[in-house]
């Protein structure tokens, strides 16, 4: 049963209305029902009109037989709601193309099935504006309606409304609309209404959906205690508060659903027709269904538009929830009602976290941008988390894109933009600092955070500041980029030294080159040949490590040479040397490499520089490996061992297992080209397991890959296998080149 009287037969006229692109006036013309009839019939101001009215308008909508008796239907039962309700199976329409959502459905579909067995079944659907809760529960109740032989009601609860109706309302439309007599009613009175809502539903298998709840409060009584019954909830809400309920929370739909949704939208010709445009048009409508409805209806109703024309529209941000308009629906709109429904203080941190670069925030971001206290701000963001305008995982919380561009909208309108500056950069202060700090960690001289030091962020141990420097990677380099664009040349170079020896623990992250390249030229700026030295040689680094540009490694390296000679400085010039022979061993040019490795070693040596020492003789041994000397090199391996067991505390701990691991690996693919097996597999194992001690994942898929290729070559087939899986599954955190020859190997043993 489908409550279709008042609201329900005036939703649907206007729905035919809209469909057949008719305004008010173009139909009173064609029905001969005047404009203002059919205005206050669509507003639910007017009774359900007489079958010759409902005929009329039928006629001027120029509707088929099927929507003309549906038309009908619905004014028979607003006429007599005391039809038998399991004599109505129409439902509203927009769940014809429904796509996705095969787990939801399968879980309600098992539902169902408790619900058969007479045990009463309550789920709550939620999720943000314009997910398609009300679609999903309105295709699950045609799909599950003959589980249900005692009828399905669809109740609107106009959660966002400013005054929407109170659950005694509701709970009497529910019992007219399950055939409770008037006299009935009125003998139990209000007090006894709800006592006989129970009696009713408890004799009945009946489908019910309330859509669009405002909060526990209105849908709490009207949920079944006993019975067959099944109780969908749609709402933004989480609705956390209501208790013995299934939870049913939907996103966006995936990349693939989002294409299959707009085909069918707008055909799957002119879809085929530039399917890459149509893959952006769903990405720039951030795969939400509301937004995809909007952008379909767009393309159908312009044919004249291809869909790369849309898509160029909507790759402009500034111009994008303007375009998902159509007609009288717009994303926008949606997302007005609920954000007009925060509290001052979450519609405030809602807008101001729109001035996040990166993809999610946590507690302590949105302290730094309101200036509330911790606890405060994290209780504001679950109210949001609550209304649907913030995702959760764990403790980051993220704006879907569609949202952050509403939220950046909002916060033009209603905040100055120095009031928005002013955050941005307490932000950008707060994340260089603490980059700074965490950083230090892993730097010799440095490790834990001054006593001194009031952060808002727990950076008391290694593991702790690793977790945060890779958590808010985006955020601290979007705050780095902005020094430099305003030419803080000394943050910039701070920065870039304080993540130096970080970097070692994050090897494959991707931007150390645009870090260090930034911090050379700003040293530059500053003028100073030791900082410049110390910067150029990190970019030599970063451009041989991170991106195998040899020749380009090469020239910095010189460039940084030039620097800490007119510096004075004994360590950078060590660097450099150090840096020019690592790139010319991996271009196999080993005679060339030979005396620059020594001159690093001497160097080093003079400046007291153990560290440098020690890296000095991890290239010396790995230039004898890359140029088949085996056995020396293994020498050399072990020697660098002892080196680091005599140094004890002298090197920095992170440093000293960044080296143990390289130094194992290195001897492990010594022992493999050797053919001995069995001494190779020991060495790398020894590797991985220190590499993942360390939190290494860099160097953990270097160990991980030489291991399987040792236990392949020594015929053990399913050890092999199972180290090429778990190189895989490091996946970007990884060297990407092994990750990609893992995933080839384990192809290679599938076919073999």
């Amino acid at each position: 049963m489908t409550e279709e009287n008042g609201v329900g037969f005036g939703a649907l006229l206007r729905q035919l209305r809209l469909d057949a692109s008719l305004t008010i006036e173009a139909l009173a013309e064609a029905s001969g029902v005047s404009g203002r009839g059919i205005g206050d019939l669509e507003r639910g101001r007017r009774a359900t009109p007489q079958r010759g009215t409902v005929a009329a308008l039928a006629n001027g909508l120029n509707l088929r037989e099927a929507e003309r008796e549906r038309l009908l239907a619905a004014a028979r039962i607003g006429r007599n709601p005391r039809q038998s309700p399991a004599d109505v199976r129409a439902f509203p329409r927009g769940i014809d193309d429904f796509v996705g959502r095969e787990q939801e459905l399968a879980q309600l579909t098992g539902l169902a099935g408790q619900a058969a067995l007479g045990r009463s079944q309550v789920v709550a659907v939620s999720g943000p504006p314009g997910t398609g809760k009300t679609t999903l529960a309105l295709h699950a109740a045609r799909e599950l309606a003959d589980r249900f032989p005692d009828g399905q009601l669809v109740l609107d609860l106009r959660g966002m409304d400013d005054d929407p109706p109170l659950p005694a309302e509701l709970m009497l439309r529910v019992l007219k609309a399950v055939g409770v007599a008037d006299r009935d009613l009125a003998k139990a009175g209000s007090q006894g209404h709800p006592g006989l809502y129970r009696q009713a539903l408890a004799g009945r298998r009946c489908l019910i959906v309330l859509d669009n709840a405002r909060d526990e409060a209105q849908v709490r009584p009207l949920l079944p205690s006993a019975g067959g019954a099944m109780v969908l909830i749609t709402s933004r809400r989480m609705l956390t508060g209501l208790e013995d309920v299934e939870r049913l929370p939907i996103g966006e739909l995936s990349p693939s659903e989002a294409a299959v949704f707009l085909t069918g939208v707008i055909g799957k010709d002119r879809a085929g027709t530039d399917p890459d445009a149509l893959s952006e048009v769903a990405l720039r409508c951030a795969y939400l269904p509301l937004a995809l409805r909007v952008a379909g209806n767009w393309l159908a109703t312009r044919t004249g538009w291809t869909v790369r024309r849309l898509a160029d529209r909507l790759a402009l941000q500034e111009r994008r929830l303007d375009t998902l308009a159509a007609g009288d629906v717009r994303v926008s709109a949606a997302f007005d009602l609920s954000y007009r429904q925060l509290t001052p203080d979450a519609a405030r941190l809602f807008r101001f976290l729109a001035l996040v670069d990166g993809p999610d925030a946590s507690v302590a971001i949105g302290a730094q941008l309101t200036g509330q206290e911790y606890f405060d701000v994290e209780d504001t963001l679950e109210e949001l988390v609550e209304t649907g305008l913030l995702g959760s995982d764990r403790d980051r919380y993220r704006l879907h894109d569609l949202l952050k561009l509403y939220a950046r909208g909002r916060l033009e309108a209603e905040d100055s933009e120095e009031t928005a500056e002013a955050a941005r950069g307490a932000l950008h202060r707060w994340l260089l600092e603490t980059a700074v700090v965490a950083g230090r960690w892993f730097e010799p001289d440095y490790g834990a955070p001054p006593a001194t030091w009031q952060g808002t962020v727990d950076l008391s141990t290694a593991d702790h500041a690793r977790q945060w420097l890779r958590t808010e990677s985006i955020n601290w380099l979007a705050a780095f980029r902005s020094a430099a664009h305003e030419q803080d040349h000394a943050g910039v170079v701070e920065l870039a030294d304080a993540l130096h020896w970080f970097s070692d623990q994050w090897i494959f992250w991707g931007h150390w080159p645009e870090v260090s390249a930034t911090a050379a030229a700003s040293a530059q700026a500053l003028g100073d040949p030791l900082l410049e030295a110390t910067h150029l040689n990190l970019h030599a680094w970063a451009l041989l490590i991170c991106e195998g540009r040899h020749h380009a490694s090469m020239e910095r390296s010189a460039q940084a040479l030039e620097a800490a000679r007119r510096a004075g400085d004994l360590a950078q010039q060590a660097w450099a040397h150090s840096y020019t022979a690592w790139a010319l061993s991996h271009l196999g040019e080993y005679s060339a490499a030979a005396p620059h490795n020594r001159e690093a070693a001497e160097l080093f040596d003079a400046a007291g520089d153990m560290h440098g020492t020690l890296h000095a003789m991890c290239s010396h041994a790995d230039t004898l490996l890359r140029a088949g000397r085996h056995e020396e090199s293994i020498a050399e391996h072990l020697r660098t061992l002892a080196f680091l067991d005599q140094a004890g505390d002298s090197i920095e701990p992170h440093s000293a297992a960044f080296n143990r691991t390289n130094v194992q690996t290195s001897i492990g693919q010594a022992q493999t080209r050797l053919r001995n097996w069995a001494k190779a597999a020991d060495h790398l194992r020894i590797a991985v397991d220190l590499a993942r001690a360390s939190a290494n994942p860099g160097l953990e898929s270097r160990a991980l890959i030489h291991l399987a290729e040792a236990l392949q070559a020594g015929g053990h087939r399913e050890q092999a296998r199972e180290s090429y899986v778990q190189c895989v599954r490091l996946g970007e955190s990884g060297n990407p080149e092994h990750v990609v020859t893992a995933r080839e190997r384990l192809a290679e043993l599938d076919h073999s």
